[in-house]
């Protein structure tokens, strides 16, 4: 019976399992590659991901538990957990021809972003207080260090240092905040928490400590002002596939546990942890977006544009319900596309001595390479929430969940800070289109990887901008449940 037991977990958690062998198995031919011919180890890794993924459809529209309990398989959990794949595979194809111009081309690279993925997977799946944080820290560990991959760049190193210390302090606050959730109730999975909570437990001050302390500790971990100020010299500094790794996967991880932990474990608190997320909110949009205004360095544009957009997200969290969750859900696919597609652009630049990480390094971009600047310019205006692309139709579902639940100021200014962020957005477009090409000229990668990312990103964008109908229906099938 024990036996059959541990089979049944193990085959609910199949698609962990492969891809934690695909890792292993990336990192013992590390030992064997010889340096300069592990590209293909990228291409192994993506081919892993690929085949965790088709590991992963047939759960689809399943629901299940597995480990007495502590780990879920439900529509909610595999959403995201195509998005964490899709986005892995993406990022690898990006580093592939990065690492070889950095040289830096070694195998546990791509080793470490399939156990950083492995843990978001688990944290998506996470109804157990326990797993839910090793499943954090796994994912933390592993891109503190990706972020220090360049050892020998100073800016690498400062970023690898800061992000510990930052990662390990939000770390403990959550912790905190679990072990008075656990005191209080005397249980650590999630349902069991909610049931654990009477009506004289809801008045706790402990209980709203505890609240606080978990609204912290994610808010750094999703970059939520004011738990924000590491986040741009990171982003900064660390390798630049690394950068979208954080932007465009850790941050949506952080999102999807603080949703799974504040809508099944304290449910009962919505009403007084809305309005703290109301101020998140509208710190996290307005400072970014304005801060992102004096940037000339475009990574640090795209950290503060990153935290204005995870205000966005917020505002779905304080609306709540159906609307507001399912629209939460396709602005992280919105979000991840328009991110990875912005940051592989700032790679394609990274060759021939120009690093593409100022906004004028992309100078006369429309002149050198027509089709590199439309593409980035879809992405942009996308970013900004210009029709008809994807990130128009994720802002519009948002905003309009917000004014659903009379959320109308909120509302409001987030259209605002939309129209602000127009203005620094437009300032990579004026360099690419109304600037001439300066007399070095422009040095694009060579690397046709690179080029399937930006394809993919681009289309995707479109795509759901012109016809978001099926996202949004595929959104709300999976939320079903979650509650």
């Amino acid at each position: 019976m024990t036996q059959a037991f541990n089979m049944a977990d193990l085959s609910t958690a199949l698609p962990e399992v492969v891809l934690s062998l695909v890792a292993m198995v990336i990192l013992m031919l590390d030992f064997i590659v010889p340096k300069g011919r592990r590209d293909w180890l990228g291409y192994l890794s993506v081919l892993g991901v690929l085949l965790t993924l088709m590991v992963l459809f047939p759960q689809w529209g399943a629901t299940q538990s597995a480990f007495s309990g502590q780990y879920l398989i439900d529509p909610f959990a595999l959403f995201f957990k195509i998005v964490f794949l899709a986005s892995a595979g993406l990022i690898i194809l990006m580093s592939i021809g990065y690492l070889r111009g950095e040289g830096a081309d070694k195998g546990e690279f791509y080793a470490l972003i399939l156990f950083a993925t492995l843990g978001m997977m688990l944290m998506a799946s996470a109804v157990d207080l326990l797993i839910l944080y090793i499943g954090l820290e796994t994912m933390s560990i592993c891109i503190y260090t990706l972020a220090g991959f360049l050892k020998r760049e100073r800016r690498s190193n400062e970023a690898a240092l800061k992000f510990l210390l930052m990662g390990g302090f939000s770390s403990a606050i959550i912790l905190y905040g679990m072990v008075m959730l656990y005191g209080l109730t005397g249980a650590t999975g999630l349902k069991e928490i909610a049931s654990a909570l009477t009506a004289d437990t809801l008045s706790n001050p402990a209980l709203i400590l505890a609240m606080v302390m978990l609204a912290a500790g994610f808010g750094f971990k999703i970059a939520a002002v004011p738990f924000h100020m590491y986040i741009p010299d990171v982003y900064e500094g660390a390798p630049t596939p690394i950068t979208a790794l954080l932007s465009a996967a850790s941050e949506i991880a952080g999102l999807v546990i603080l949703l799974r932990v504040f809508l099944v474990a304290i449910p009962g608190l919505q009403d007084r942890w809305a309005l703290l997320f109301y101020v998140l909110s509208l710190l996290t949009m307005t400072v970014g977006n304005v801060v992102a205004i004096a940037q000339s360095n475009i990574k640090r544009m795209l950290a503060y544009s990153s935290i204005a957009h995870i205000g966005y997200l917020l505002i779905g969290v304080v609306a709540g319900r159906e609307l507001g969750i399912s629209a939460v859900l396709l602005y992280t696919v919105v979000y991840a596309l328009m991110t990875l597609g912005a940051f592989a652009m700032v790679i394609l630049l990274c060759v021939g001595g120009v690093k593409g990480e100022r906004i004028d390094d992309f100078t006369g971009l429309a002149q050198r390479s027509p089709m590199a600047a439309a593409a980035m310019l879809i992405l942009l205006l996308s970013l900004a929430g210009v029709p008809p692309t994807a990130g128009f139709v994720g802002k519009l579902y948002l905003f309009g969940a917000a004014i659903e639940r009379g959320y109308v100021l909120l509302a409001l200014i987030a259209v605002v800070n939309s129209a602000i962020s127009l203005f620094y957005y437009m300032k990579v477009a004026v360099a690419m289109y109304m600037r001439d090409l300066p007399p070095a000229g422009l040095a694009l990668s060579p690397s046709r990887p690179l080029r399937v990312v930006l394809f993919v990103t681009v289309v995707g964008t479109l795509a759901i901008g012109i016809y978001p109908g099926p996202f949004l229906d595929l959104a709300k099938f999976s939320i079903a449940g979650l509650w």
